[in-house]
């Protein structure tokens, strides 16, 4: 596990998130996450949205289903998902001005919480699929994320989880100079590798039924990003005084990091399906 030479915790998100809100919103978009391209000739936001489709298509989601979208950011996937498979879907968010955003945006059978995870208040076995995208990162209890979503999942419910993950042995200079400063400047407590996601997984009662490397198909993101934050700062002075800012300037600089990251391998992109048995009926509790 890569840990930052800071600390981070879920209060230090929250105030990422929203002290660089305007700027993921111009940079990133609604979704917040990876593109996913197929063959190369999809715009960005359709790069986006087929990552999105790529989760619900592998939680197999069937009209009427009470899902779970953690880490759910602007709430745009659950707003998707929750169109198009006609779910009902809470996101969780720990940024109140992610929220704000979706609040403005609402969708029926869609609601935004500003609530940690690792302390959700829902029921067992009340959830008939969760997804985390790129929000396992964030969590300073990972073995604490798998617990909860087993516990809240029914019996045979599924998860998937796209998670940004180390190298597995990388050393040296790729942990000095790209992974360890991207877990600081991100806000990552921790990041993993694809056999301790599996190990925890493994270790909160799922099964892994899938697992799929997309480093390559997701790569793009950061050029599009690259391209998108240089036109902002060039044109926009808010995106200038809150991304040059001193409290944000490291995730300026996570960019071409970022890049390098996966250029050299040093980085990896997973999708993760796992499922709870269909005869488990005592949830594991975190802890």
């Amino acid at each position: 596990m890569i840990v930052p030479d800071i600390s981070q915790d879920a209060v230090a998100v929250a105030d990422h998130y929203d002290a660089l809100d305007p700027v993921y919103r111009r940079v990133w978009g609604d979704h917040v996450h990876h593109g996913l391209w197929a063959t190369g000739r999809e715009s960005p936001g359709e790069a986006v949205e087929a990552l999105a489709d790529t989760v619900g298509g592998r939680l197999r989601l069937v009209p009427g289903q009470a899902c779970v979208d953690i880490g759910c950011g602007y709430g745009a996937t659950a707003r998707r998902l929750a169109v198009a498979r006609g779910v009902s879907v809470t996101g969780f968010t720990l940024s109140t001005e992610q929220a704000r955003y979706a609040a403005a945006h609402p969708v029926a059978d869609v609601d935004i919480q500003v609530r940690d995870w690792l302390a959700n208040g829902l029921a067992d076995a009340s959830v008939d699929a969760a997804w985390a995208i790129e929000s396992s990162e964030h969590m300073v209890d990972k073995p604490g994320f798998f617990a909860e979503a087993h516990r809240v999942l029914t019996p045979g419910g599924c998860l998937v989880v796209c998670a940004w993950l180390a190298e597995t042995d990388a050393g040296g200079w790729k942990v000095r100079h790209l992974l360890e400063p991207i877990c600081r400047e991100g806000r990552l407590p921790s990041m993993g590798t694809r056999g301790e996601y599996e190990a925890m997984a493994t270790a909160a009662g799922f099964t892994v039924t899938g697992y799929e490397d997309v480093s390559r198909r997701v790569a793009r993101t950061w050029w599009v990003c690259a391209g998108r934050l240089l036109k902002a700062l060039l044109v926009d002075g808010e995106t200038r005084h809150v991304a040059l800012g001193a409290r944000n300037r490291g995730a300026v600089l996570s960019i071409p990091r970022m890049i390098l990251a996966y250029r050299t391998g040093a980085m990896r992109y997973g999708i993760f399906t796992l499922q709870k048995g269909a005869t488990d009926r005592e949830p594991r509790r975190a802890g």
